[in-house]
């Protein structure tokens, strides 16, 4: 099972992306943020090529304003070289790309002015899988969009608009099932329709299964066969609820028991699966370490390294539980390992454990700070244990630190982070 996420990585700094408000989108800005844009890129493919994650959904924004008139550069021309050797990156790395315009890119709204910006952003999103060199297999997730007081004529306008695409753009093109109007039976009718593929979304289709419908495993298989050889595998898209939130809220990580379970009654199948979840590229790993039948203690000992502090700042004695956990080298206790930390993170970091994990982090900087760098910590944490600063002060502080002091552990930690 290939397994995947979306947009964010999370303790890769270097993979972040650079973000413009519209008022400072000049020529030179938005060349500036794009060729940065890119360069975190390609540090997440190859992030996700070395942790063995083959699959990545690319932000609408690695080229800001893409598809809108304050963005005059013509940036598959000025980028191509580099546009090209990152697809060529992402092919050796062999981690399939994809994209998914935001909730406003409506192909059947009523509205034709809506519907002129759809096109254009959906154009956009298939140019720069172009400009990538990706095949069809690299796809533009979309959902059928809204109901306007009448479900059936908007699902029809969906297919008539689909079909009107132009076809460089149609190739890319996959329809997915929501969460409150387009059932997956839907978002079938529709593929079928357009003659596009359909991708499964399994907490939609639990959200929003419709009277009548088929089961999961049934829908799947149905989906299967609007893949064609040249779309590659089947995909699915695979979330959990967050308990006590509105429904079809993402949840902070994916649940074990709850993701193995869903693996184990595909009997077989073997989709590509894009992970839906808030903590991304943490829990892809979680998933593929807890897949793995061969795994060893040294897996987990480096998803400790990326966690140990974030544990520590929540659940001191989780913490210590941990570590003697990894002390057997001959075992792989990993749902027990996620177990423990998935417990600590869910709980609120007490005062007392958050200043001694912020303390211990400070001590990989203290030696080589100055004095007045010590000073201005020893009084943020002073500002801290009297509740005239929050924890988050405290972390950007370190962070920024440890950037200073080319702190690679602790930046490419989930500190900073979760």
């Amino acid at each position: 099972m290939n397994i995947g996420y979306a947009s964010k990585t999370l303790g890769l700094p270097e993979g972040r992306m650079r973000f413009l408000a519209m008022r400072n989108a000049s020529d030179e800005r938005l060349a500036e943020a794009i060729g940065a844009n890119l360069w975190a890129l390609e540090a997440v493919i190859r992030y996700c090529g070395a942790n063995g994650i083959r699959l990545f959904r690319i932000g609408s924004d690695v080229i800001p304003f893409g598809s809108s008139p304050a963005n005059r550069l013509d940036w598959a021309h000025a980028f191509g070289e580099r546009l090209a050797a990152i697809g060529a990156l992402a092919a050796r790395n062999q981690v399939r790309l994809s994209m998914h315009p935001g909730q406003y890119t409506v192909l059947n709204s009523p509205d034709d002015d809506v519907v002129r910006r759809a096109v254009a952003d959906l154009a956009y999103h298939a140019a720069f899988l172009d400009a990538l060199g990706t095949g069809a297999e690299a796809k533009v997730v979309l959902h059928v969009g809204g109901a306007y007081g009448d479900k059936e004529a908007a699902l029809k306008r969906f297919v008539a608009r689909c079909r009107e695409l132009d076809a460089g753009v149609r190739r890319r093109l996959v329809v997915e099932n929501d969460d409150r109007l387009f059932t997956a039976e839907d978002a079938l009718a529709a593929s079928e329709a357009c003659g596009i593929p359909m991708v499964l979304d399994v907490l939609h289709h639990r959200l929003n299964r419709g009277p009548g419908g088929r089961d999961g495993l049934e829908l799947l298989d149905a989906a299967a066969r609007t893949w064609g050889p040249q779309d590659g595998p089947q995909k699915v898209h695979y979330a959990q609820q967050t308990p006590g939130r509105r429904l079809g809220s993402h949840a902070d990580t994916i649940g074990l028991d709850g993701f193995l379970a869903f693996a184990a009654s595909l009997e077989g199948r073997a989709p590509d699966v894009m992970l839906e979840v808030k903590d991304k590229n943490v829990s892809a790993l979680k998933c593929l370490n807890a897949l793995d039948a061969h795994g060893t203690t040294a897996v987990l000992e480096r998803a400790w390294a990326a966690y140990k502090y974030s544990v520590l700042e929540h659940d001191q004695a989780v913490y210590q539980q941990v570590r003697n956990l990894l002390k057997d080298k001959a075992a792989y206790p990993v749902r027990e390992f996620y177990r423990l930390v998935d417990g600590a993170l869910a709980r609120p970091a007490p005062p007392g454990s958050a200043r001694n994990a912020a303390q211990h982090v400070w001590g990989y900087m203290s030696g080589a700070a100055s004095a007045r760098e010590r000073a201005s910590f020893a009084r943020l944490m002073e500002r801290y244990e009297g509740g005239q600063a929050d924890l988050g002060a405290v972390k950007r502080h370190l962070a920024r630190l440890a950037g200073r002091y080319g702190q690679e552990y602790l930046l490419h930690s989930y500190y900073f982070d979760l």
